[in-house]
């Protein structure tokens, strides 16, 4: 069924923090790309999400944090290594994944035992964050394999008259995604290459990049 999609211009998030609470989904502006808001801990809003979107079940969806005192709300464990990743590159375009809380619902790990987390870089959606207080499940805002948006008006294209609300934040400014780190395994993994280069991961964390074939002597 239609809807009116209400695309906000303005500072005033209260009616998208409405939205958000009551279920709905919001589409909101980032530093990567725009991404496709519904509240984390509502599992029938992230099923939307997955609707609106066609995406795949088995994929587990991102979720926007303010920081880490959000982020342990939904990680049973934080460790330093993420504390140290989170005090460089948050906020910005670097999602954590740790061990999920069993207090999040099953659809947003894909049936899975961690999560992804990631404080993004841009006002307006942080303060959606405090307005409502909860984690955002927000994958980017476009069909399953299509290109992901940079602007409102290209999340309008995908979205208009399925989503109640796009907050317009103008054109995001690194137009890809995050880098996906999984701190879950030893060593850590980079799940998804992106904004942030590994070189500056490793940096972050004090360890010395491996060493590459070409570098050994003869």
């Amino acid at each position: 069924m239609l809807m009116e999609t209400v695309v906000l211009k303005s500072d005033d998030l209260s009616y998208a923090a409405e939205v958000i609470l009551s279920g709905g989904l919001v589409a909101v502006p980032t530093d990567t790309v725009y991404g496709l808001a519904g509240n984390a801990l509502d599992a029938d809003a992230v099923a939307k999400i997955y609707d609106v979107k066609n995406r795949p079940p088995e994929k587990a969806v991102i979720l926007l944090v303010p920081g880490l005192d959000v982020a342990h709300k939904v990680c049973a464990g934080i460790p330093e290594s993420a504390m140290a990743l989170a005090e460089a590159f948050w906020p910005g375009a670097l999602t954590l994944v740790l061990p999920g809380r069993d207090t999040v619902p099953e659809i947003v790990t894909a049936g899975g035992s961690t999560i992804g987390v990631r404080c993004p870089d841009h006002p307006k959606t942080l303060e959606l964050l405090r307005l409502t207080g909860v984690p955002l499940a927000a994958p980017s805002a476009n069909i399953s394999g299509m290109p992901s948006p940079k602007t409102a008006e290209e999340v309008l294209g995908y979205f208009d008259g399925r989503i109640e609300c796009i907050i317009d934040g103008g054109r995001c400014g690194l137009g890809f995604e995050s880098t996906i780190v999984d701190l879950t395994v030893e060593p850590f993994r980079i799940v998804r290459p992106g904004a942030v280069p590994e070189e500056d991961i490793l940096h972050a964390l004090n360890v010395s990049p491996a060493p590459h074939p070409s570098d050994h002597s003869k």
